[in-house]
């Protein structure tokens, strides 16, 4: 991004997570880690991030800590509402995107599913792929894609389908790991 960013990281019961910000929208958020700083590296890594104070966060940033922490808790939260600044990203990426937006909480698809009712039949893979460079998981809820058969799949966040496996626990979803080869697997 050309256009500097600000961010804040907040704790929730599931462990440190930070948000990103422009004048458009949401930009970054990083799902939860260990640390405060585990959480600052990764955001330095991935944007032209300016300090947290830089400018007075828009009212919707506040709004969104209290929906994620509410998430974290385990209740049922819409984050369908939340601005989300895709400047730069493909048309391709736009479609997964949206189509994955418009999913219900504890709602699921597979990779194929979400890519046909994307407009892009056939292209699964891909549509792991582009949800593997998702900025905004979450509010993008890309944890809610499962592989073919109904698997877990991969995940690319931090701890991997284990989180994913939380994520969708917490919306009321139960899935199996997915077998030990592709335990270490993430898009």
């Amino acid at each position: 991004m050309t256009n500097a960013v600000s961010h804040i990281i907040f704790e929730t019961q599931l462990g440190f997570m930070g948000l990103a910000w422009s004048a458009a929208g949401l930009t970054r958020l990083c799902l939860p880690q260990s640390s405060r700083e585990a959480v600052e590296r990764r955001l330095l890594r991935l944007d032209d991030i300016a300090g947290p104070d830089s400018e007075t966060p828009p009212q919707w940033e506040g709004d969104l800590v209290v929906a994620v922490r509410s998430y974290a808790q385990g209740e049922t939260v819409d984050f369908s509402g939340v601005p989300v600044d895709l400047a730069g990203v493909d048309d391709f990426r736009l479609a997964i995107y949206d189509a994955t937006r418009k999913l219900a909480f504890g709602e699921t698809v597979t990779y194929g599913e979400l890519a046909s009712r994307a407009g892009h039949t056939g292209l699964a893979r891909e549509t792991g792929a582009a949800l593997g460079a998702n900025p905004v998981p979450l509010v993008i809820p890309c944890h809610r894609i499962l592989a073919a058969g109904g698997k877990i799949g991969g995940f690319s966040a931090p701890g991997g389908w284990a989180t994913k496996e939380k994520m969708l626990g917490l919306e009321g979803v139960r899935v199996g790991p997915p077998p030990a080869a592709q335990a270490s697997f993430g898009f």
